[in-house]
């Protein structure tokens, strides 16, 4: 059997090869095709495209600046599905331009199984959406247990089969006591990310150092290019220290944390560490989701407890100030940060355990035994944790 894959994002990347290498455990004789980064070309070989370096893209802005790659890179993802014929096509997460591919390839054919991992989070900013997706999805494997009852409602079949970054994270565990005296710095892995959030980070931290001169503070850097560019902005401030891939230590050492919004939220909760969220994109950026997006929270900690467990600073309400006033009450306030260290044990107990890509793999397998059934109505199913 073949399957075509799509990830268009560095995270993408990783959860696809961990859900080949699952796929390969069931059948050794699977074939993997399609686009991803390098992490999954390493497990499907040189056939597979590695495209994440100029697919990877944040804000409306950068997409419609790149909106003629993007044409291509869609027509030739379409052609190739036509002429390799997979017996199903796997898109993962990355949603503006798997939906829509999505939606092509039911126009094409109806013999292929068409299945979404890392379901997009369309309930977050168009829930009217789902039912169209139902028409042209098969399956959604959805990583959030509230997710599956979203699409069923819809008719569109989902399975919750868990997160898959908590096998990295439980392997990234460390032995460690935290250092009363450091504070985390997490401003995102995007180079554009970093432009906007690092400078209100950087001014916290000055703020937080003359109530404290003793505190230290590491910053996690995505990437050696990014280190660089945040070295450019630091200048001479010595307490602050940069560190590459080591996210996961500092969030075990670190007593509070300052974290950009996105999948880091997440991680700091799996790891215990008290932190605030901020987060600034480009103000054409944040109008434009702004109208669409429908939820009461940005951080996935906050979404999963109903309530706000990590407070948010967004976009204009991100001012060193505020952010300081808070860390310095998770500095000093054991009940406040007791409270905040239980709601993530429970929040973060939500996330299926280990093996979602085992999971993820076995509903891919059992999804292909099935012969196919457009009118199939919709149901919901939930792979056991």
């Amino acid at each position: 059997m073949t399957i075509y894959f799509v990830a268009g994002e560095v995270s993408a990347d990783n959860h696809g090869a961990a859900l080949m290498r699952s796929l390969r455990v069931l059948d050794p004789e699977l074939k993997f095709i399609g686009r991803g980064g390098p992490q999954m070309q390493q497990v499907a070989g040189a056939q597979f495209k590695n495209w994440i370096g100029d697919a990877a893209v944040l804000g409306l802005w950068e997409v419609l600046r790149k909106y003629g790659y993007f044409r291509e890179q869609f027509r030739q993802a379409l052609n190739e599905i036509r002429e390799s014929k997979p017996d199903a096509v796997v898109l993962i997460d990355y949603p503006g331009f798997n939906l829509r591919l999505a939606r092509a390839l039911r126009k094409q054919s109806h013999s292929r199984k068409t299945i979404y991992y890392i379901s997009p989070q369309v309930w977050a900013w168009n829930r009217g959406r789902i039912k169209k997706m139902a028409r042209f999805i098969d399956l959604v494997l959805c990583i959030f247990p509230f997710e599956t009852d979203v699409y069923a409602a819809s008719g569109l079949r989902a399975v919750f089969v868990g997160h898959p970054m908590i096998d990295r994270l439980e392997r990234q565990k460390i032995g460690t006591h935290r250092d009363q005296n450091l504070i985390g710095l997490f401003p995102g892995s995007r180079s554009r990310e970093v432009r906007k959030i690092f400078p209100v980070m950087i001014e916290a931290a000055r703020r937080l150092l003359e109530s404290n001169p003793t505190l230290r503070f590491e910053v996690a850097a995505a990437s050696e290019e990014l280190a660089r560019e945040m070295s450019e902005q630091l200048a001479d401030r010595d307490a602050i220290e940069i560190a590459v891939d080591q996210t996961a230590a500092i969030m075990q050492r670190a007593f509070v944390g300052i974290v950009a919004s996105g999948s880091a939220t997440l991680e700091a909760a799996y790891f215990g560490m008290p932190f605030v969220l901020i987060y600034k994109v480009a103000w054409p950026t944040y109008v434009a989701a702004r109208l669409v997006v429908n939820v009461d929270f940005l951080g996935m900690p906050n979404l999963l407890a109903g309530k706000e467990v990590v407070p948010e600073f967004i976009q204009h309400e991100a001012k060193p100030d505020a952010i300081v006033k808070v860390v310095h009450l998770l500095m000093e306030d054991s009940p406040a940060r007791d409270r905040m260290i239980s709601d993530f044990e429970v929040t973060t107990s939500k996330l299926g355990g280990t093996g979602a890509s085992e999971r993820a793999a076995q509903a891919i397998f059992d999804e292909l035994k099935e012969r196919r059934s457009p009118d199939r109505p919709g149901g919901l199913e939930t792979a056991s944790p």
